[in-house]
């Protein structure tokens, strides 16, 4: 089993940046892609972005590319959300989650992954 705590949300003024911090705990040698999901009021679960744990390029979904970033420390098992020009659009609360499944691409589908954090709210005012 992994646990995964989120941390860092908040709420922040439209154009400010914000970054949310996911920690794993548990049985963390067997994770192999860690991502982001957000979910807004009466939308669906929607893929903000996800990494490799062990190294490679982050995939984003569309409606954050060129604003959010992900990065990892896995001497901390530590993923991190960098949100900058934040619009209101981002309010959702958003989802740590992870995949102890080995694959060549990473998967924007929630039901891909395996472990899931109890989520941090982030709101932004416009």
């Amino acid at each position: 089993q992994v646990q995964l705590v989120e941390s860092g949300g908040g709420l922040v003024q439209a154009g400010d940046s914000l970054r949310v911090s996911c920690v794993a705990s548990g049985r963390t040698f067997s994770t192999y892609i860690m991502g982001w999901f957000r979910q807004a009021p009466g939308k669906e679960r929607e893929f903000v972005g996800a990494i490799f744990w062990r190294g490679g390029r982050p995939s984003y979904g569309d409606s954050v590319k060129g604003r959010f970033a992900i990065s990892g420390d896995s001497a901390k098992n530590t993923a991190y959300l960098q949100m900058n020009n934040l619009q209101p659009e981002d309010t959702a609360v958003y989802y740590c989650a992870a995949s102890s499944r080995s694959r060549v691409q990473i998967p924007k589908m929630s039901n891909m992954y395996d472990y899931w954090g109890q989520g941090t709210q982030v709101t932004v005012s416009s």
